[in-house]
């Protein structure tokens, strides 16, 4: 229906909420292709799935404490400090194999045990 009236703008809050990963994706990508700037089209949205944010977003806003903490683009706001500090998570922050862009892997317990640098 957001899609169908053709709005200049749609506020989205944590909108792959309850998703299976691929409908995630598809909203993700449609939220994002439905987004034009230069034709006065704009979507925000709250996500806290960093990695669908730092894939999809053009400006991110990480918030921490309720004060921006860090705002940019993905690949400059999403580091190995900034998800520490806002987040309290240790992570690698990787290029993205698809994209290019940042790719958050949290550190830590996983299947088989410790991760590396828990050892």
């Amino acid at each position: 229906m957001v899609l169908a009236q053709e709005t200049d703008a749609v506020l989205l809050d944590e909108p792959t909420t309850y998703l299976d990963v691929t409908h995630q994706t598809r909203v993700c990508s449609t939220c994002s292709a439905t987004s034009t700037p230069s034709a006065g089209r704009r979507s925000s949205w709250s996500c806290t799935r960093l990695n669908y944010a730092a894939r999809y977003a053009d400006h991110m806003v990480v918030m921490s404490g309720g004060r921006i903490a860090a705002q940019g683009a993905p690949g400059d706001v999403l580091t190995v400090e900034s998800v520490r500090s806002a987040f309290g998570l240790e992570a690698e922050v990787v290029p993205d194999p698809v994209t290019g862009g940042p790719l958050v892997v949290p550190k830590g317990r996983t299947r088989r045990g410790l991760a590396a640098a828990d050892r």
